[in-house]
């Protein structure tokens, strides 16, 4: 913000007969700092009367020192002629300023001298700079008139100070030239505002002519202007009030005479001033040209004119400004709207919008107004005042939404929020406002650059058309502008493109680079005989160095005609000159031309559409296609004319177009849609050839995919890349990280903070942060604004703003709503801060946000903040953005998860593509992960592609196996998947998985939709096929037998089988009392050492309960039985009414454990010079059961240990401790001796490995540790990851009562007559998926607490839990306030909260919850 002071304006009204005025007064002040806004000078009701002196205080831009003020009255009222006799201003500034003992000053010489001299020196020791007001002020003398009939008739009149030596007053004669076109004069009133190195005139109206009549068609008007001298001239501004009939104004240019020196300044203009013509603007900004360019026309007849518009447009920017109108009753208004734009230079006065580009009839409920503005050099824009006069009627208030100004030659749009009624009768009375940019949604590009295009239309019969002609612009490497349209309306359609005539478009657009290699350019086939024959075009740019311009001709001479040539209506031209225009040091003009060489040619490409031979699969809709080359694109173009068929795109048809481009290079993908037209709209596309005819090159692209509104994902636009493509693919809705639309920080205090992080800069790694936002129910509570988070860790690392933006383009919070969003931001280590904000500025746009929750899978936690608090402009505390701290927050901890980069290859076969539901999951030495659902994304899993993404997955590894399965949805539910590739992003380790063959019910040999896959790392296959037989016995008990349908799942340390039904059987009747039935399942992965059996039946038949004995299960590989002992019933009715038995393997009792064990101990040493040691270490072990004794490990000259980077075994003999919790590290010197110095031993890590079961203990030690011979020197370290072995888990797998008690919300409709389902995951595995339900009871009620009691293998510490209901009854919706699980083995309760719904129509729709436990 600028800064503002105090100003006080003295002004002395002459002593002479009718001295004073009752016309308003107005007075601005210009110092070496700029210059202030235009002040009124207003206190009481009747200022400035005859000989009175009156102070005005005013707050004003600070203009340093003050060199001229002007000052000026309307003209109103009666009697307004003004004698000023002088003013005086004093400026009030706060300076630092240097408190000494001031001599002079009176009070110190009534003091005693001894004092004096004593107060002097301590004076002198502190001399203290203190902020004090300081008062300068300067005088203005006048005496003279401001009268229409006194003097010179001027009421404008510039005053310098007193003391002024550099500055004088000065004359300038304005000669403006009206142009020769019919229509090209005006009546209405003009203004002139005249810019120079010192200053400006201000804005002055034009009144006095040598002709009587002013402004008339191809006249020149001479005009007298006194100013204080402005030294050299650098723009104008001229515009008119629009007022009388016909006020439109045609000004070719004016002429500026410096009567000092005698210098003439030539701004040339050649453009309308008027709303119905050009782009509807009653302000210029002319800029003055060399005299060169003026006198360039003259010498050949023909191009008499000089047309500058280019180096205007170059040195002035173009704003195009969007007003929306809110969308509220009677927002609208019928009134006059002007606005002003202030930079940090200058302001562009006042702009009348009146010509708006979108609508007739402006400003109406709702719409979006467009209008251009052109200004000179404002610099940056700090705020913008819009405003109306209040007339129209009863509908002159106005409710203004927003103003959006896009700025592309300095490739900015900024968005100024409003939001509030311009009325007098409404929010404050005020009818106009200041507004400021919100710098959250301003958004920063690469600037444009200006480009003169002309078109020549040939003379030939028929040759002008009405349609709408647009051109794109090619540059090399494909660099290609936006498609432009050359007419903004329906009345310059009609007056362009005429018979004969030539026309300039002056047009920014995105910078090409320095050769533009061809254009496009097109029309869109509207208005009676559209048809149009170009002669030629032509491009005029600026040279980059010096004065002077380049133009490129571009030849056509061909139609652009449905009826004529080859009925194309889009052409690509290629150069076929360039003139060189440059300005010499002598200041002629040098003009050159040369050939262009090497330009591009012309190809022909013929393109073959198969539609594929499925049901509904051709279309009669309209089909576009975009070829894309590495040297270009061939713009979209209708295909239109089949020459096979003349029903295009029918079932199993061929259909071939031809389609002429400048040449692209290699074609590497295509863009084709269809408009959805016509009935049967649905189309399958099978694939597309396209031949380079020149070339003889051909590019094959398989489709195979639906466009229609119907099936699959519903797209009717696709993108395909040709068949062995290698590069990124980017699918047409992808987020593109638009790296030009960061938003630059708003912080004031930012730049401090960006320096310190320039130097800390070690690339921090980008990882997933999760965000769940729920929104409140309150009224209002929903937004519309963009919201964001920035998350902040210790030392001032942040990541950007990471934007919030939701799903399938749906826009905003809704109130109620539970929104998961996944954003990449770096790894800010320990999270210490979350902002959460959103982007709105108007007073509406608030948000009520209940709860925030910010999941760190890579690090394995999660934060839930309770905000519960509005961000809005005008609730609460006013804040849109709040920063929360971790300390506040509910820790969680979550399962730790690693960044696996997956790359799925689909097969090469006719239809292997698919957008069906694709799950995998993953099973590893240390655990499994469950299903994911692979996100198709558009365009993955597709024919002969390999798609590769990152996946978040449990730490496993080594990763054993992977399942994949498929759930046949969709409208192609056949995948021909070939093989997955993961590779681990920490250790870089790759594991390829490969099936080779199809997943479907309906194909290939096998028919299934499941498939697993063993892992290859490094050309080793982890896991081997074998043959399981299953033996299941049935007890020898009354009513054992069952006839339900019973299946298992085998775990072992390489994961578990999948679900096996036990239906093949070598009995016809299975699972009868004191039977044996045997079921051989081949051709499955090996699990190694099998765990547990999970068992169940689905109580189908009559008397479905079973009473199971045992479970045997053979591996043949291994050629080892694992012995399952069951002895219990599965039934509804007996024992404690579970259907679900898990079944320990009873082989691993035998392991009986020793007393003592070995340990062995690896020691990792730094990698530098300084972090070896010659000298001894020890280490003590602290177990849960007891802590070992000091073990030495020795460092001998034969035997070097602890060398740099090395990595040492040691192996000890001791009790057998329990889990090792921590370890203790000393550094000794090896003969005792004492330690001169200070000598350290850099540790990296320890890994402590006992070998009986062969559980691992990890220590990250990163530490030095000091030499000493003291035995109480010594570091302490923390086991900072456990790897339980296979053997260990297995042993700790006995049966365990779990309590669960589940505790429903005390909310309106929180109970639930649905089925709930729950399943525990434990470091031991899950425990399947199972049913809580009890006998007569109405379970799950509002406020109630229901308790369970479930027989599961002990899972070891709990990880999670998933609830998850069936959406059955009346009112299945239902608010889960938590779950607490005991095991009542060990009284070890875990607490899981959740505090959502689970509910089809609320939150988020879903009727799963996973939730992690309390920290």
């Amino acid at each position: 913000m600028t800064k503002l002071i105090n100003y006080e304006v003295t002004v002395v009204t002459g002593d002479v007969r009718a001295g004073g005025t009752n016309a308003n007064v107005f007075c601005q002040i210009y110092g070496d700092e700029g210059k202030t806004e235009v002040l009124t000078l207003k206190s009481r009701s009747n200022n400035f009367e005859r000989n009175t002196t009156e102070i005005f205080k005013i707050e004003a831009h600070d203009v340093g020192k003050i060199h001229k003020i002007r000052i000026y009255h309307d003209g109103k009222g009666i009697g307004d002629g003004w004698f000023l006799e002088k003013v005086d201003i004093k400026q009030l500034t706060m300076a630092m300023v240097q408190v000494e003992v001031r001599k002079e000053e009176p009070k110190k010489d009534k003091k005693k001298d001894k004092k004096k001299k004593k107060k002097e020196e301590e004076e002198e020791v502190e001399m203290v700079e203190q902020l004090q007001e300081v008062v300068d002020t300067f005088s203005f003398p006048c005496g003279r008139w401001l009268a229409r009939d006194e003097e010179d008739g001027e009421i404008v009149v510039e005053l310098l100070t007193e003391d002024n030596e550099d500055l004088e007053m000065n004359s300038y004669d304005v000669h403006l030239f009206t142009g020769a076109m019919w229509g090209a004069g005006t009546d209405s009133n003009v203004y002139i505002n005249i810019y120079g190195e010192t200053g400006d005139t201000g804005e002055r109206r034009l009144r006095k002519s040598n002709n009587l009549n002013k402004f008339e068609k191809n006249k020149e008007d001479i005009f007298d202007i006194a100013a204080v001298d402005l030294g050299v001239l650098k723009k104008l501004r001229i515009r008119h009030d629009n007022s009388q009939a016909s006020a439109g104004w045609f000004l070719d240019r004016v002429e500026i005479v410096d009567n000092k020196d005698d210098t003439t300044y030539f701004f040339p203009c050649k453009r309308w001033l008027a709303t119905d013509e050009d782009d509807g603007q009653l302000a210029r900004e002319l800029v003055p040209v060399d005299e060169a360019f003026m006198k360039k026309g003259d010498d050949d007849e023909e191009d008499s004119e000089a047309t500058l518009g280019l180096e205007q447009k170059a040195m002035s920017t173009t704003y195009t400004i969007q007003i929306k109108t809110g969308d509220k009753k009677y927002a609208g208004t019928d009134a006059n709207v002007y606005m002003i734009l202030y930079g940090s230079k200058d302001d562009t006065g006042i702009i009348n919008l009146k010509a708006s580009k979108t609508h007739k009839n402006k400003f109406e409920r709702g719409m979006i107004d467009e209008f251009t503005v052109e200004a000179v050099d404002i610099g940056q824009l700090k705020k913008l005042r819009i405003g109306h006069d209040n007339r129209g009627g009863g509908s002159a208030g106005w409710f203004l939404d927003w103003v959006e100004i896009d700025a592309p030659s300095l490739g900015q749009k900024l968005r100024f929020p409003c939001g509030r009624w311009l009325d007098k009768g409404e929010d404050d009375g005020a009818i106009f406002r200041d507004l400021f940019p919100n710098n959250l949604q301003t958004e920063l590009y690469t600037p444009f650059v200006p480009y003169e295009i002309k078109t020549f239309t040939s003379d030939v019969f028929g040759a002008g058309t009405d349609a709408d002609v647009f051109i794109v612009l090619y540059g090399r490497d494909a660099v290609c502008t936006q498609q432009k349209c050359l007419c903004v309306n329906k009345r310059e359609r009609r007056m362009y493109f005429e018979r004969g005539a030539e026309e300039m478009f002056i047009v920014e657009l995105e910078d090409v680079g320095d050769v533009i290699e061809k254009i496009r350019i097109g029309h869109d086939n509207r208005g009676v005989n559209p048809g149009w024959h170009l002669d030629r075009v032509e491009i005029r740019r600026l040279l980059r160095k010096g004065k002077g311009s380049e133009t490129v001709i571009f030849p056509c001479e061909r139609w652009l005609a449905k009826s004529e040539d080859d009925g194309e209506t889009v052409r690509e031209l290629v150069p076929s000159d360039i003139i060189t225009e440059k300005l010499s040091r002598d200041g002629n003009l040098k003009v050159t031309e040369v050939e262009v060489e090497e330009a591009l040619e012309t190809h022909t490409y013929n393109v073959s559409v198969m539609t594929g031979d499925v049901y509904g699969a051709g279309t009669d809709a309209d089909v576009f296609l975009t070829i894309y080359g590495d040297l270009g694109d061939t713009g979209e173009r209708k295909l239109s004319k089949s020459e096979t068929n003349s029903n295009k795109f029918e079932r199993g048809c061929v259909d071939k177009f031809t389609i002429e481009a400048v040449d692209l290079g290699q074609v590497f993908k295509i863009k084709i849609r269809h408009d959805n037209s016509m009935m049967s709209a649905d189309w399958y596309l099978d694939q597309v050839e396209i031949v380079d005819v020149d070339t003889e090159e051909v590019f094959l692209f398989l489709c195979e995919r639906w466009l229609s509104r119907k099936r699959e994902d519903r797209r009717i636009k696709r993108v395909f890349y040709v068949k062995g493509f290698e590069g990124v693919r980017e699918s047409i809705n992808s987020k593109k990280k638009n790296s030009a639309l960061t938003v630059k920080s708003v912080d004031s205090n930012m730049n401090k903070k960006n320096k310190k992080k320039k130097e800390e800069e070690v690339e921090l790694p980008i990882i997933p942060y999760h965000i769940t936002i729920c929104t409140g129910l309150e009224r209002d509570a929903s937004t519309t604004s963009r919201a964001y988070v920035i998350i902040v860790g210790a030392n001032h690392a942040q990541t950007e703003r990471l934007w919030l933006d939701l799903a399938d383009g749906r826009k905003g919070f809704e109130a109620g709503s539970l929104e998961n969003l996944e954003s990449h931001g770096l790894d800010v280590g320990e999270i210490k801060k979350v902002e959460l904000g959103h982007d709105g500025a108007t007073p509406e746009s608030c948000w009520l946000v209940d709860e925030l929750a910010v999941a760190v899978p890579t690090k394995g936690v999660k934060y839930i903040f309770a905000c519960k608090c509005w961000l809005a402009k005008d609730r609460g505390d006013g804040l849109t953005a709040r920063i929360f701290n971790v300390l506040d927050a509910e820790a969680i901890s979550i399962s730790q998860k690693i960044i696996y980069e997956v790359t799925v290859v689909t097969g090469d076969v006719q239809n292997a593509g698919s957008d069906t539901q694709i799950f995998m999951s993953v099973f590893g030495a240390n655990g499994s992960t469950e299903e994911m659902l692979l996100q198709k994304n558009e365009d993955r899993f597709e024919r002969g592609q390999d798609d590769t993404f990152n996946m978040e997955i449990e730490d496993i590894a080594p990763l054993k196996k992977m399942r994949l399965r498929i759930d046949g949805s969709g409208s192609r539910p056949d995948w021909f998947v070939d093989k997955v590739i993961m590779r681990n992003l920490t250790t870089e380790e790759v594991s390829v998985f490969t099936y080779e063959d199809w997943l479907s019910r309906t194909h290939g040999p096998k028919r299934t939709m499941i498939c697993e896959m063993g892992a290859v790392v490094d050309e080793e296959m982890m896991v081997e096929l074998t043959t399981y037989i299953i033996q299941v016995k049935t007890s020898d008990i009354a009513g054992a037998g069952t006839d339900a349908n019973v299946w298992v799942i085998i775990f072992g340390e390489n994961g578990d089988t999948g679900t096996l039904a036990l239906k093949e059987c070598n009995k016809s009747n299975k699972f009868e009392r004191k039977q044996m039935d045997t079921f051989r399942f081949s051709e499955i992965l090996s699990l190694g050492e099998l765990s547990k059996v999970r068992v169940w039946h689905d109580n189908a038949g009559p008397a479905p309960g079973w009473h199971l004995e045992y479970i045997d299960v053979k591996d043949e590989i291994m050629d080892k039985t694992f012995r399952f002992p069951c002895d219990r019933w599965l039934a509804k009715n007996d024992d404690d009414g579970q259907i679900m038995r898990e079944l320990a393997c009873a082989n691993n009792d035998y392991l009986d454990l020793n007393e003592k064990t070995k340990y062995e101990i690896v020691v990792t040493t730094g990698d530098t010079a300084e972090a070896e040691t010659k000298e001894n270490a020890w280490i003590i072990l602290e177990g849960r059961k007891g802590r070992s004794k000091e073990m030495v490990m020795e460092n001998s000259s034969k035997k070097k240990r602890f060398l740099r980077g090395n990595v040492d075994r040691f192996e000890f003999s001791s009790k057998n401790l329990g889990d090792i919790a921590g370890i203790c590290l000393g550094h000794s010197p090896k003969d005792g001796k004492k330690v001169k110095g200070e000598f350290y031993w850099h540790v990296v890590s320890v890994v402590v490995t006992e070998r009986e079961l062969g559980n691992k203990y990890i220590f990250n030690c990163k530490a030095l540790i000091p030499l000493s011979a003291k035995r109480d020197d010594f570091l302490t370290f923390e086991c900072s990851k456990t790897m339980e072995s296979f053997a260990s888990k297995a042993r700790s797998l006995v049966p365990v009562k779990y309590e669960i008690i589940v505790i429903t919300g005390d909310e309106k409709g929180a109970g639930t007559d649905a089925n709930v389902f729950i399943t525990v995951y434990g470091s031991n595995g899950d425990s399947g998926c199972r049913q809580l339900r009890q006998k007569f009871r109405n379970l799950f009620e509002r406020g109630h607490t229901d308790r369970f009691l479930l027989e599961m293998l002990d899972m070891g510490e709990l990880q999670k839990v998933r609830v998850a209901h069936d959406n059955s009854g009346l009112s299945p919706g239902w608010q889960l306030d938590r779950v607490e699980v005991t095991n009542t083995a060990n009284g070890v309760t875990t607490i899981f909260l959740c505090g959502k719904w689970l509910d089809t129509k609320r939150a988020d729709g879903k009727i799963t919850r996973v939730i992690y436990p309390k920290y």
